[in-house]
């Protein structure tokens, strides 16, 4: 790891919806707090300016958790992948059915990119968002009712955007590589600030510096006129995929795929703490409680995990202990290591409601698709003449989801080997009868 500063740089002032609460003197005294209720992976989190946490999931839900069970807000089709709040509260999400939501008093659709929604934003006036997609836009949405906005062409899909903090500038990060600020009071073409040569993932924005975090695992800050290097604190990890910043206590989080919390310290640009929060799996989602001193983190388990930022390093790694697919593949069986791998993560064999992105395959075979009571199935699959059995689970995975029901809602995936496939059938037939 190197840290460098530039010349130029000056010193810059378990029941469901378990909520483990304490004041903030006593979170010292806790080893962790615990948001639990989700039924997959934790894709984003925010927290709003008093102190409501919002995540977003891939089991298709946004949870909002304010002191008690969670108030589930449902409407994307697909996993929700990206989240934020507005300054008076406006919560906005994006998902993999190209969909912008808000979640005000009158939930609203605002529209569709033509792929996956990698990252939203409101602006501070809170008079607009942004959106960034993986087509390769970004759209401007106004809150008053007027008409979108795209903005120029940025060259690749879009991970992450942000606002300066006098709404002028909007900063967008590619996954082709550039750091991009766009104008929005002049418009025209956008500056490149870094062209990194690696995806760039996520960025967060300060007095006049701009940090963010890539692909290659590179952690920079750079000045956000200029484009020139503050300081660097690439450690051997990759790739970062979460960043999280509290302006009032000069605090980054870093997130990446090797499960670590690294915090910087704004003030001084130096390493305060670096935390390893996993014992498998990534950091894909932080955010920082309304007075800094708990950083909120998701990942692979459906659970929330929230760390006093004074402790963060006293605790042994407490995210990446449930999710069966984090269990040791040669342990398993082929048909469950198939099933752990391909299906575990949006459906579950018990019978009963789940929160996950699929229905239960409880009772699976014999039974026609489309029939779970409860689920909200794509029109495709509603009313299907469709009747699951060996033959017609071979074929869906032989051909792909997309062959097989076009326009369904399940992920484009293929087992190519006949006999990956026959042993999922074999281990399915018997995991969910519950014998």
């Amino acid at each position: 790891m190197s840290v460098r500063r530039s010349r130029r740089n000056r010193p810059l002032g378990c029941l469901l919806g378990l909520w483990l609460a304490a004041p903030a003197g006593m979170l010292a005294a806790q080893e962790f707090q615990t948001l639990k209720g989700h039924g997959g992976p934790i894709m984003g989190i925010a927290v709003s300016p008093d102190g409501v946490v919002a995540t977003a999931s891939f089991d298709n839900s946004v949870g909002r958790w304010n002191g008690g069970p969670p108030e589930w807000l449902e409407g994307h089709d697909a996993a929700v992948t990206a989240i934020a709040y507005g300054p008076e509260g406006l919560l906005v999400s994006g998902g993999d059915d190209f969909a912008v939501r808000t979640w005000g008093e009158r939930p609203q659709l605002l529209g569709k990119h033509q792929g996956k929604v990698a990252c939203v934003a409101v602006a501070p006036s809170g008079d607009r968002i942004a959106s960034g997609s993986w087509d390769g836009s970004i759209r401007l949405w106004p809150l008053d009712g007027g008409a979108e906005e795209s903005l120029q062409d940025p060259g690749a899909g879009v991970n992450d955007v942000a606002f300066s903090a006098d709404g002028r500038f909007l900063f967008a990060a590619t996954n082709g590589g550039d750091l991009l600020r766009y104008d929005l009071a002049n418009g025209g073409a956008p500056m490149p600030l870094a062209r990194h040569g690696f995806g760039i993932n996520r960025l967060v924005l300060g007095e006049g510096w701009v940090a963010y975090g890539a692909v290659d695992g590179q952690t920079r800050v750079i000045d956000a006129e200029t484009g020139d290097e503050i300081a660097d604190f690439t450690l051997e990890r990759r790739p970062i995929l979460a960043m999280a910043r509290h302006a009032e206590t000069n605090q980054i989080a870093v997130g990446d795929g090797q499960g670590y919390i690294m915090m910087l310290d704004t003030a001084d640009w130096r390493i305060a703490r670096d935390f390893r929060a996993t014992r498998e799996g990534p950091v894909w989602a932080l955010a920082f409680s309304p007075d800094g001193t708990v950083i909120h983190a998701g990942g692979l388990d459906d659970v929330v995990y929230a760390w006093p930022v004074s402790a963060l390093g006293e605790f042994d790694p407490a995210m990446g202990q449930e999710r069966s697919f984090l269990r040791d593949a040669e342990t398993m069986p082929n048909g469950e290591r198939q099933f752990m791998r391909k299906c575990s993560i949006c459906h579950d064999v018990s019978p009963g409601p789940s929160r996950k992105a699929g229905p239960t395959l409880h009772g699976l075979f014999g039974r026609r698709a489309g029939t779970v009571p409860g689920y909200p199935y794509s029109p495709t699959l509603d009313g299907s003449d469709i009747v699951w059995t060996a033959e017609t689970v071979n074929a869906l995975f032989d051909e792909g989801p997309d062959h097989y029901i076009p326009g369904s809602k399940m992920p484009m995936q293929v087992i190519a080997a006949a006999s990956d496939r026959d042993d999922l059938i074999r281990y399915l037939e018997t995991a969910t009868t519950g014998e």
